[in-house]
């Protein structure tokens, strides 16, 4: 299955591209998403995956069709087929 990925701000420069199609497992989890988009783009996991816990951080927001993920099941929300997946750092500072 097709899913769509659309980069925001600095994640572009480590992706190469505003927006990728990615070829996924019919209802992988987005964990499994962001596993495969920080392989694929070993530029971009350090921004994505948090290496002493190998999980996606929390200062990425993920939105899958408009909706933040933790409106849904979080990182084991179910993708399909045609589903946006748009990756938006977050930045902190003081």
């Amino acid at each position: 299955m097709m899913v769509t990925v659309k980069f925001i701000g600095a994640l572009r420069h480590g992706s190469g591209a505003d927006e990728l199609a990615i070829d996924c497992a019919e209802g992988a989890p987005v964990r499994e998403l962001i596993s495969k988009i920080a392989r694929e783009f070993p530029e971009l996991k350090q921004s994505l995956i948090d290496s002493q816990l190998e999980d996606p951080r929390a200062n990425v927001l993920i939105l899958v069709n408009g909706k933040e993920i933790s409106a849904l099941d979080g990182l084991e929300t179910k993708l399909k087929d045609g589903d946006k997946v748009v990756l938006v750092p977050v930045v902190h500072g003081g």
